[in-house]
């Protein structure tokens, strides 16, 4: 029987959740009022905490600073018919935090903290969870490394937060995405299939030029010879190529997602052929062009599944099937959404109740 454990609650002295426009919840910027806290030091986990939100103390010299070593996760909580609330597969992402923290030599975050750490925030900030289609709680899970000290060595001592944030959709349009030939995102041997920090921070100079380009991400390619499609800026891709679900294979350079693992059983039950594999630039643009490939979207916690509406390559755009005739990924966005809004019943048991 798992362990329960005692975490100390300091409640907010003034709640800004009256003052929230939840019409107006721009991803990422609006924080519930309070954060699970806990410190790693002398080899366990302690001072588990729920506290406001707000500032952390820290020392300018902290090495996650310095040496990048801090890793997150991303997951979302749903509001069901009946007003409860439920985190959808948080297992997952558990699993992968953990992953995340051996690749990047970093303790690893006992169960109970992270699943009795978050199920107590979420218990303490519920009335935050929106009730509204489409709408959802984002959870952000993040360690990172606080010794004060500039020497190169894993850091021996880290803080764990949880963070929430209510949100709607990611992106509110199909986007219109550019193939990367030059920049790349993960290297064979590299960190790649890790969640870590400096992932994010190493994208961000090609994107913000294809951003002045008109585009709004891109497609990652392999590192070695850029012939391979990989990823989105964001999210995992998935495309339909006669009538089939064909994503890149998991690699050392690419995330294991979990939506992107949620889409693919869903496809399956659908009765969809999937196929993980290498998949080629030259395969996706042929396809295009000779309608083999009809759809095309991104997957991933925040973006949820969003439809690809233009490539673009080499100076070439390549304009895919209109968004609003695709039928694969409509139906498995419908039964997602079902299973995450407590519409459907949960098959899969991927939904975790907890408040």
């Amino acid at each position: 029987m798992t362990e329960t454990l005692t975490i100390k609650t300091t409640k907010t002295e003034h709640s800004r959740f009256a003052e929230t426009d939840f019409a107006n919840l721009p991803f990422g910027k609006v924080f519930t009022d309070h954060m699970f806290v806990a410190d790693y030091e002398d080899g366990v986990w302690k001072n588990l905490e729920l506290v406001p939100y707000g500032p952390i103390e820290m020392s300018p010299a902290i090495s996650a600073l310095h040496y990048g070593q801090a890793i997150f996760e991303g997951l979302k909580a749903y509001r069901q018919p009946n007003g409860d609330v439920s985190v959808f597969r948080a297992d997952k992402n558990f699993a992968r935090f953990n992953k995340s923290a051996t690749r990047m030599a970093m303790p690893t975050i006992p169960e109970e903290v992270f699943m009795q750490g978050l199920e107590a925030l979420i218990n303490l900030d519920k009335n935050w969870v929106p009730d509204a289609e489409d709408y959802a709680l984002y959870i952000r899970p993040v360690m990172f490394a606080t010794d004060p000290y500039m020497g190169v060595r894993p850091s021996a001592t880290y803080k764990f937060v949880i963070l929430t944030t209510p949100t709607g959709p990611y992106f509110s349009k199909p986007l219109k995405v550019k193939i990367e030939s030059h920049f790349t995102r993960g290297a064979d041997g590299g960190v790649g299939a890790a969640k870590t920090a400096g992932n994010y921070a190493l994208s961000m100079f090609p994107t913000a030029a294809a951003q002045a380009e008109g585009y709004d991400q891109l497609i990652w390619t392999d590192s070695k010879e850029h012939l391979y499609v990989e990823e989105s800026g964001a999210a995992n891709l998935v495309f339909v190529m006669d009538g089939k679900v064909v994503t890149p294979e998991v690699r050392e350079t690419i995330l294991d997602g979990v939506t992107r693992d949620t889409v693919l059983t869903l496809a399956k039950s659908l009765g969809y052929e999937v196929e993980e594999r290498r998949i080629s630039i030259q395969e996706v643009l042929e396809n295009i062009e000779n309608g083999r490939l009809t759809e095309a979207f991104a997957v991933g916690t925040a973006a949820t599944i969003t439809q690809i509406a233009e490539i673009g390559y080499e100076g070439k755009l390549y304009t895919l099937t209109d968004p609003a005739t695709r039928t694969v990924s409509v139906a498995i966005a419908k039964k997602l959404n079902d299973i995450r809004f407590g519409a459907a019943a949960d098959e899969f048991g991927w939904n975790w109740v907890i408040a």
